[in-house]
Formats: C-alpha cells, structure tokens, sequence
C-alpha cells in the first residue's frame, strides 16, 4: 500500500463519523433541493414518463434549502426581526432554565440522600413525570397572563422534571461499601455527602441537563405559540398561519442549531466527569 493510500485509509478511519454524517447531510439537502425544484422529473421523465411528475413538490408545502438560506439571510441581515425574536426566546430559555436547575438539583439531591424526604415528594414526582407538562398552559395564562413569566413556567414545568430525577439517582446510587467505609471512620452525614454523594452525583447532574436543553427548546416553541407577541416560537406560528413556509424552516433550523450547540457543549462537559461515575452502586 502506497503511503498516500495509507493516509488517506488512517484519516477516514479516524474521522469516519464525521465524513459519513457530512455526506448523508450533503445527500440529503440535495435531493431535497431536487424534489423543491423538479430536477427529478426532468431527470427521470423519460424513464417514469407522466409518474414522473410526482418527483416534484410544491414550494408551498416544504420550501427548499435555497428559499430558507434566503428567508434566514431576509430575516436577519434585512428586517432584523430575528435577533429580536432571539432576544426575547433566550431570555425566556435562561430565566426558565436556571429556575429549573435552582430547584430541581437541590429537590433531587435532598430526595436521593433523605428517604423520608423521598417518600413525601416522589408521588409528585411521579406525578408531574408522568403528565405532559403542556397540559398545564391553559392554568399558567390563567395565573399569569401571556407575558414573559407564562414562558419562563412552561420550561421550567418541561425543565425541572429531567433534571430532579437525574439528581435523584446521582445521589441514591453511590457505591456501598465507600458509604459503609466512611461512616465506620465516624464521618458526619453533611461529610459524606459533600465528599462522596455530590462528586459521584456531578455525571448524573450533567447527564439531566443534556436531556433538559430540548426539553426546553420545546418549552419555548409550545408557550410562544401559545401565550406570546415575539420569540422564535411566535414567528414559527405567524409564518404557519400565512403559509410561508421559508420563515416555519428557518425557525425550526433556528432552534435545532441552538440546540445541538447546547447539547454538544454540556456533552463534551459530561465527558470530563464520566470517569466519576460509580460501576456500582446501592441506594443510600
């Protein structure tokens, strides 16, 4: 094997995700781009005669690649209504956000450590689990209107839920035989748990919060369309009702980019702490 063979075999090998991704996206925008703008049926209309016709899509259903590259390019470099859509959707997710961590970690690690606490609080827990949060929108724009605070309730409801029970198993599963070991030295509860709980719980804590940023993009989506007058949701939904589908994808491609680059971050945070997470573990 030649040595830029070998190379170029080495460089796909360690990158192979990335460029297999990369081509499945390229693939996919492509046909995309072809169905919006019938290079298919002129392509196979000689093959597929009138059936062809069906390999084209009107642009009013799906839009294409080009028309939301231009709807974001109108959205945010000539009107300008997008960054304050932004504005207005990133101070609800960070308000909502932060609420849901300031209660859901303490709530999750009090429950994990204190077993009478659990037994009071898990049958809400399991409750507010196993309810669609958004079931509660009618009751929240009832209590506090269809301003900011309507928003910054439903991600907390959608938020807090993920994140408490994560906290709870963080804290419920530390390794045995170390909490045996500890309280055999005569250490205090508030040692132990500082020492031992809370670091073997930093993995779970992360992992609650990786799970919570969509849960939030949701929250955002569902209160705007419901109880707003700006924000990314609200956009989404007055370009729905008016059938201008460019503005609908480049909402939606707006608030997944957000998402993955929020994910990918606490991602890459969790994988520094993966090695704190126990093998073994007993409930306290």
């Amino acid at each position: 094997m030649s040595p830029t063979r070998f190379r170029f075999r080495t460089f796909y090998f360690e990158n192979e995700q990335t460029i297999l991704g990369t081509i499945a996206v390229i693939a996919f925008l492509v046909l995309w781009q072809g169905l919006s703008h019938g290079w298919w049926e002129s392509l196979l209309a000689p093959i597929l005669g009138p059936a062809a016709k069906h390999l084209t899509i009107k642009p009013l259903f799906i839009s294409s690649p080009s028309g939301i590259v231009l709807a974001l390019y109108q959205l945010g470099f000539v009107d300008g209504e997008l960054w304050n859509d932004l504005r207005v959707s990133g101070i609800e997710y960070v308000l909502g956000f932060l609420l849901a961590i300031g209660v859901g970690i303490p709530l999750g690690l009090a429950a994990g450590w204190y077993r009478k606490f659990y037994y009071a609080v898990e049958p809400f827990l399991s409750a507010l689990n196993a309810t669609p949060q958004v079931a509660f929108l009618p009751l929240i724009i009832i209590w506090v209107g269809v301003g900011l605070w309507a928003k910054i309730v439903v991600i907390f409801l959608l938020t807090v839920v993920p994140i408490t029970m994560n906290a709870l198993a963080g804290a419920r599963t530390t390794e045995a035989r170390l909490l045996q070991v500890a309280r055999s030295f005569g250490s205090s509860d508030w040692l132990i748990f500082r020492n031992m709980v809370l670091p073997s719980s930093v993995p779970f804590l992360l992992a609650g919060l990786r799970l919570s940023v969509g849960r939030a993009m949701v929250g955002i989506v569902v209160g705007e369309l419901y109880a707003a007058t700006a924000g990314v949701g609200y956009m989404i939904s007055v370009a729905g009702s008016s059938f201008e589908t460019d503005k609908v994808f480049a909402g939606v491609i707006v608030i997944a980019a957000t998402g993955l680059v929020l994910t990918a971050a606490i991602h890459r945070v969790e994988r520094r702490f993966e090695v704190w997470r126990p093998k073994v573990g007993a409930a306290t």
